[in-house]
């Protein structure tokens, strides 16, 4: 028996997915969680679970380090990424995981008919790994963030419209190594100013 859990926000969704798979004789639905974090909590508490089926949407921000948290704690189960093509940037984020074991086991597009996701789910439950064509020409053609790590920290904490020196203060960083931050995320980007680079960063997923 593969015991499955789904980690959906959208309750009809997920109970949709829940019914589908469980018209099959080899699938039991372990556990369904609206989030990564109850994820988390749900596989601890219920038999352990061979698949999590997650929502790529859930990677954004903070969720990507809560997924790989997840993969760390759970390294049994494997991971199956549910994603559509405008998520494939923060897809591509969660593949460049430096570890294996911190990434996903396997991708599939939202378009993938009930039986592309059963085999999906029996292909990692053997082992392999499962990629979505579609969805890997997608996250090739996603253009790549060209700001390091710290540059996206910087520019995240800025979203929120802070002045410079709040920015410094939350980041432990200097108001002027602040400073020299945007310079850079500003030319990297071709923005003009904070909140230009802002919105080009977040429409390319770069930020999620």
């Amino acid at each position: 028996m593969i015991r499955i859990l789904l980690v959906e926000p959208m309750n009809l969704l997920r109970g949709a997915l829940a019914a589908t798979l469980s018209l099959e004789e080899d699938f039991a639905v372990a556990g369904e969680a609206g989030c990564l974090a109850e994820a988390a909590v749900m596989a601890r508490a219920v038999p352990p679970p061979d698949v999590a089926i997650v929502n790529a949407g859930l990677m954004a921000g903070d969720g990507l380090e809560l997924f790989r948290r997840y993969c760390v704690e759970h390294p049994a189960c494997a991971t199956l990424a549910v994603a559509c093509p405008d998520t494939a940037p923060q897809l591509r984020r969660a593949l460049d995981g430096s570890r294996e074991r911190e990434t996903p086991s396997g991708v599939i597009g939202t378009q993938a008919a009930p039986a592309e996701l059963v085999h999906a789910v029996r292909r990692l439950a053997r082992g392999e790994r499962v990629i979505d064509a579609g969805l890997a020409v997608a996250m090739v053609a996603a253009p790549r963030s060209p700001l390091s790590e710290r540059e996206r920290d910087v520019l995240s904490v800025a979203a929120s419209g802070m002045p410079s020196a709040e920015v410094a203060a939350t980041l432990h960083l200097t108001a002027g190594t602040v400073r020299n931050y945007i310079s850079v995320i500003l030319r990297k980007t071709g923005a003009r100013n904070r909140l230009e680079a802002v919105r080009v960063a977040e429409d390319a997923g770069w930020l999620l």
